[in-house]
């Protein structure tokens, strides 16, 4: 059982990555197109409520791909505030195994399963991704937030 915190979602995780290690890079990633440097702000204010980042081996591999999708000299930066990150996050391992026999595995895959499959009210799921809140949250009302609703605040 994980420590009393938030997990991300992966774009979530990736726009932490790329917001904490300059700002300027997010609108030029091509998975943040959408995201300005306010979004990272809010994420940052959202996280500071809980007391501990949780991640899944398989969204920590995923926000790994898509950070290799951007080009040199930052990727190598990106990397080195991931290898930080990861060092600061708790790591919560879910077996594939387990994750696949999630019933959301056929529409939502194997990372998004993985993460339904640990989220609960000591450890609710911060999430963009609107198919990924309505699974978690039918796990119970306390298991899920839409960082959505955050952003349109501002």
């Amino acid at each position: 059982m994980p420590t009393p915190g938030v997990f991300i979602d992966t774009n979530l995780l990736l726009l932490l990555v790329v917001g904490s290690t300059d700002k300027a890079i997010i609108p030029k990633h091509k998975r943040l197109k959408g995201y300005t440097a306010e979004d990272y702000d809010t994420l940052l204010d959202l996280l500071d409520l809980f007391p501990q980042v949780l991640v899944t081996p398989h969204t920590l591999a995923e926000t790994s791909n898509l950070l290799a999708q951007h080009g040199n000299p930052e990727r190598a930066r990106l990397f080195e505030r991931l290898r930080f990150l990861i060092h600061e996050c708790e790591e919560v391992v879910v077996a594939g195994t387990v994750a696949s026999n999630n019933s959301a595995f056929p529409r939502l895959g194997l990372t998004d399963a993985a993460l339904l499959e640990v989220v609960a009210p000591e450890t609710p799921l911060l999430t963009v991704d609107w198919g990924l809140l309505r699974q978690a949250l039918a796990k119970g009302a306390d298991t899920a937030v839409n960082f959505t609703d955050f952003r349109e605040l501002d």
